[in-house]
């Protein structure tokens, strides 16, 4: 199945939920109202778009309508899908150009991270990468195990230690052993939660010394997994992480199971952080990079 169909598909119930709702607020308009902008924020705000970011995004479709005296039905659409993509942009592409490039990945459990990992994995394969992984998350009972039946999945190495094992020892054995392999891509699975949110910042801040003194010319990416089944939940874990990692974007997962696929507005706009891949599916290809104009067009159309 090509990019745009397992998109289309992905994003099905949300679709329906939103794209429905915005064209049956359209119908039968002779001009664009109050009562449209309205029902538009409330739609937005139903599909988890959050509050602030409907707002914004209704009232830069009101500017527009006004300036470009927009009548039909089918160029307001047009408009709303240019303002949502123009908003998504920016920041999507994967940096790593470095050999190694390492992509450290965090969120809390049961948000997908250890299967975001393997089809990652598995997607850097594809494309002729060599690809390792590191087993960091030591302090979950069977994290370990998980991350090595996704990399035997995957068709990638695994470094690993025993559980309960010092994370960033684990780190820099992926990375000594990504510099003997010849190894493109170190991708770094880290613990979800630890006791306090303190233990969980120190851990973090060891694990990026590591790599900042192992590869100090590295490209690296740290990627939070969040969960769209969740809502505006992911959201506010989101900005708790923000405050203990410096985060580079968002893999967005279990957009499949969700008719609230708005969150990724949310993220975009409320914690200005881009989104670089997301999950619409539960196959080992179903980790789709993020293609802001493509997403609007299988969400919108």
């Amino acid at each position: 199945m090509g990019f745009f169909k397992k998109l289309n598909k992905g994003l099905k119930k949300t679709r329906d939920n939103m794209s429905g709702a915005i064209n049956a607020a359209l119908y039968g308009k002779n001009e664009i109202d109050d009562e449209f902008y309205d029902e538009l924020e409330e739609i937005l705000v139903m599909a988890d778009v959050g509050v602030n970011t409907s707002a914004e995004i209704v009232e830069k479709l009101r500017d527009a309508v006004f300036k470009k005296n927009l009548r039909r039905a089918k160029d307001v659409k047009e408009e709303i899908k240019n303002i949502v993509a123009d908003m998504l942009s920016g920041g999507e592409t994967i940096d790593m150009v470095t050999i190694p490039s390492v992509i450290l990945v965090i969120g809390v459990n049961g948000v997908g991270k250890t299967t975001s990992i393997g089809k990652m994995a598995a997607m850097f394969k594809e494309e002729g990468k060599k690809v390792i992984l590191g087993a960091a998350d030591t302090f979950r009972a069977a994290a370990i195990d998980q991350l090595e039946i996704w990399a035997d999945r995957a068709g990638v190495d695994i470094v690993k230690h025993k559980e309960g094992a010092d994370p960033a020892a684990v780190v820099f054995d992926s990375i000594q052993a990504a510099k003997a392999r010849g190894v493109d891509v170190v991708i770094i699975d880290t613990a979800g939660r630890l006791h306090n949110k303190a233990n969980l910042m120190n851990e973090l801040n060891k694990i990026t010394r590591v790599i900042r003194r192992e590869l100090p010319e590295a490209d690296i990416e740290t990627l939070m997994v969040l969960d769209a089944t969740t809502g505006q939940n992911g959201l506010i874990q989101a900005k708790q992480f923000l405050d203990t990692a410096d985060l580079t974007g968002i893999v967005l997962t279990k957009l499949d199971g969700t008719a609230k696929g708005g969150i990724v507005f949310a993220i975009a706009n409320d914690l200005q952080l881009p989104v670089k891949y997301v999950g619409v599916g539960e196959q080992i290809d179903d980790l789709l990079e993020f293609k802001p104009a493509e997403f609007v067009e299988a969400l919108l159309s």
